[in-house]
């Protein structure tokens, strides 16, 4: 296409600049770039592990419903007011917060570009040659150029922005959702290492007695040497042990001070009741919950940006158009520069078309194209993801409900068992090496009967996040209905806008 000089300043435009004013004009419209088919992976209405697939869904990502003070379900009002702390303190949420708001400002960027830009210059000159007077010379001029959106480059780089921002946005309530779910995570396990250190001084307590009686034993010439060799080195591997829970407990309660913006020095949680509560999950919780998910969403976003890029791409097989129009005036005096007889204004219109370039544009929308394609597998990726992280945790939930019991019932056997043996002990009936197993058998069952209830608890707060927040502030506002048929991601080039 031949281009189109900027007319003189001194002359009116021709009607060929008219013509083409209008043409840019009535192109304004169009663009070139691929109409965007959200991505969608089928969705099963239910979970494998609730025995209840009915159908599929398409996903369509919510991550606008509000995801509820799902922590509130463990009943803690400390743990209530530690992630109210995190939401206002957390170094990571507001590094997210202010990634949100430079993708923010970079829309407004964008945006701008779809406007003329006006620009206004003046300048001021007094000179002597020597020859003659002294004379002065000032000049202003009000500029304005802009560049229709003829084939959509600039309205695809807002949508991909905004896409951008979208995706910043749901960053920062994934920031949000993961700090507060390592809050609750190292929370729980701070109480659950009390329990411990309770349970460990209490056992301390019985093999102090146990080494008592041992030890008389063996003065009265009842015992041997090495019943109390045993029992002294049951309490010392006892003690050792507790404190390897008084380290845990302190790394749990440091990692708690960093989550809430405190320096750890500074930062402590004295020790407190456990709350064992476990949330219950309600039968036929809907998998549209996963459509919350902030990461989903990020990945949609993702996708939508990707397919403006391809537009972009192909709006360089197009000629780009540039308006121009400058009025201003110069007179010797400040006074004289706004009269009609020293006025001078212009009028113009360029365009310019890549005639050769050895493919460059086609590579750049083929890369564009691929990028689009990747961003695709890696949305249905994260959606699958996610669906095995909620079957994993409810797989847990349900096995780690069932071995509570178990592990409870062994846990009072163990206790009997080792009452029985210390009695059977004093009455020298049995060796100390029975009662040594047998106390040994029932500290750990004791122990491990808590570290179950931990991770009963810890299973749901990692479904909680897996779903994307609590179960009940989505599922009662909204969500896709059951009953839609799944559908495939389109291609880029599949439409174009006219």
């Amino acid at each position: 296409m031949k281009a189109l000089l900027p007319s003189s300043p001194f002359r009116a435009p021709g009607r060929l600049s008219l013509s083409a004013l209008a043409l840019a004009a009535l192109l304004a419209g169009c663009s070139v770039g691929p109409l965007y088919h959200q991505p969608v992976t089928a969705l099963p209405n239910d979970w494998k592990e609730q025995k209840a697939a009915e159908g599929w869904l398409p996903a369509a990502p919510a991550d606008a419903l509000d995801r509820g003070e799902w922590w509130k379900l463990f009943g803690d009002p400390t743990l209530d007011e530690l992630a109210s702390r995190v939401q206002v303190s957390n170094q990571n949420i507001a590094a997210a917060v202010a990634n949100y708001a430079n993708a923010q400002a970079l829309v407004r960027g964008q945006r701008a570009g779809l406007f003329p830009q006006v620009s206004l210059n003046g300048s001021g000159r007094r000179s002597d040659t020597g020859s003659t007077s002294p004379s002065n010379a000032f000049s202003a001029t009000l500029d304005a150029t802009w560049a229709p959106d003829v084939w959509g480059r600039l309205r695809e780089s807002v949508n991909s922005a905004s896409a951008n921002a979208q995706a910043s946005e749901a960053d920062l309530a994934s920031a949000r959702l993961s700090a507060i779910g390592n809050l609750a995570t190292n929370y729980l396990s701070l109480r659950e290492a009390d329990v411990e250190i309770g349970l460990l001084d209490q056992t301390i307590e019985g093999y102090e007695r146990a080494y008592t009686i041992t030890s008389n034993r063996y003065k009265a010439a009842i015992a041997a040497q090495s019943d109390v060799l045993q029992a002294q080195s049951q309490l010392a591997t006892a003690r050792a042990t507790r404190l390897s829970l008084v380290r845990n407990r302190a790394t749990y309660e440091h990692a708690i001070a960093m989550l809430v913006g405190a320096v750890p020095a500074d930062f402590s949680l004295p020790p407190a009741a456990w709350k064992q509560t476990v949330p219950g999950i309600p039968t036929g919780v809907p998998s549209t919950l996963l459509q919350r998910r902030p990461d989903i969403a990020s990945a949609e976003r993702s996708v939508a940006s990707a397919n403006s890029q391809i537009g972009i791409a192909r709006s360089a097989y197009f000629p780009s158009f540039n308006l121009s129009a400058a009025v201003g005036g110069s007179a010797s005096r400040v006074g004289d520069l706004f009269n009609a007889s020293n006025s001078l204004w212009s009028l113009g219109l360029s365009a310019a078309q890549v005639l050769f370039d050895a493919g460059a544009i086609s590579a750049s929308v083929d890369a564009a194209k691929a990028s689009y394609d990747a961003s695709v597998a890696r949305y249905r990726q994260t959606v699958l993801a996610a669906f095995q992280g909620v079957e994993d945790q409810l797989t847990a939930g349900a096995t780690l409900a069932q071995q509570e019991g178990m592990y409870r019932e062994a846990s009072a056997a163990a206790d009997k068992t080792e009452q029985i043996l210390l009695n059977q002990y004093r009455s020298a009936l049995v060796a100390y090496t029975d009662v040594v197993t047998a106390q040994v058998a029932a500290l750990n069952a004791r122990r491990t009967l808590v570290q179950v209830q931990l991770n009963r608890q810890l299973a749901a707060v990692s479904l909680i996040q897996a779903l994307g927040g609590g179960w009940h502030a989505g599922w009662m506002e909204g969500g896709a209905q059951p009953g839609q048929p799944a559908a495939l991601p389109a291609s880029p080039a599949s439409a174009a806008r006219p």
